[in-house]
């Protein structure tokens, strides 16, 4: 039996004058159309933190001041599974270039739920949204 591949991603929940930024995945990508939070796969002997900067810088041209990290969750879809590693971020400096996504969007948090998201992001939003009503 072949063992599904797991992938190991940094997302970035980025955080500007009280809203979030929600990324749509492109209708080439896996998941077409989908909504999340943007980041990518986990290089070898890299840090969630560096891939996180990294991919930003790849995808939309940002730099990221990376705050604090939410617990990481795992998610199996049905051909592979995904662990995701969300921080909490804000824009350092760049203006938001899409080189991968269709679209972006920035909600208050209590509007998150309102996008069609990718299944492994749902309980990504549900911690922040914990989070948030913590402090």
């Amino acid at each position: 039996m072949k063992i599904p591949k797991h992938l190991h991603v940094a997302c970035a929940i980025i955080e500007r004058d009280g809203l979030v930024l929600a990324a749509q995945r492109s209708a080439t990508m896996s998941l077409p159309l989908k909504w999340e939070f943007p980041g990518g796969k986990i290089n070898h002997g890299e840090t969630p933190k560096e891939c996180l900067r990294r991919e930003l810088i790849e995808e939309m041209g940002i730099q990221v001041n990376v705050d604090k990290s939410l617990s990481a969750n795992t998610h199996d879809y049905p051909t592979f599974s995904i662990t995701l590693h969300p921080f909490v971020c804000a824009i350092e400096s760049g203006d938001i270039v899409l080189h991968e996504h269709a679209a972006v969007a920035w909600l208050p948090p209590d509007k998150l739920h309102t996008l069609n998201w990718a299944e492994a992001d749902l309980p990504v939003i549900q911690s922040y949204l914990d989070e948030c009503r913590a402090t």
